[in-house]
């Protein structure tokens, strides 16, 4: 997201020109960068801290010649996020976690149960019979929930196969 964008948000949501909350937004940037190099350090509730802290000189390495390169120390600015920050994160990390794990097993189960490749020789084979005096059980996947019972209704359930009669009755 970049700074027009923002302002755009803002704007939006209260009802402002996008000039007006422009000069808010960058004035707010530019007293937290003033505020960096004079007091090197500004907090912001529930959001971060953000902190200017002095690199030490090093010994690196050119990457293409791998000759050693000497870096001057310096200044950089460091960021540490809030508590609220740090949380919201671990929650969206989590949903991403549950979302894979749930296509993962919708993978699995449409896998599971896909039908058979044909038969080679290209001769459509039916699939085989089921059992249970010829009433076909329909499959359903080990970790499907069952179906959803009406509280004032009995379940349904199939009728039974009919019984073969005698030639005397």
């Amino acid at each position: 997201m970049t700074k027009k964008e923002i302002v755009k948000a803002i704007a939006d949501e209260l009802g402002l020109t996008q000039m007006a909350v422009k000069e808010v937004v960058q004035m707010t940037f530019d007293h937290i960068v003033d505020t960096l190099v004079d007091d090197r350090r500004i907090e912001l509730r529930n959001f971060g801290v953000f902190e200017v802290k002095r690199r030490a000189a090093r010994q690196a390495r050119n990457p293409k010649t791998g000759e050693p390169v000497e870096v001057k120390a310096r200044y950089v600015v460091a960021f540490k996020p809030g508590k609220e920050m740090e949380e919201r994160v671990k929650l969206m990390e989590r949903r991403e976690r549950e979302k894979a794990e749930e296509a993962r097993l919708r993978e699995q189960h449409a896998r599971q149960f896909a039908p058979p490749p044909a038969a080679s020789g290209g001769a459509n084979v039916p699939p085989p019979a089921a059992s249970n005096r010829g009433y076909a059980q329909p499959q359903t996947p080990p970790h499907a929930p069952a179906p959803p019972q009406s509280a004032d209704r009995p379940p349904v359930r199939p009728d039974p196969p009919p019984q073969a009669t005698s030639a005397g009755d």
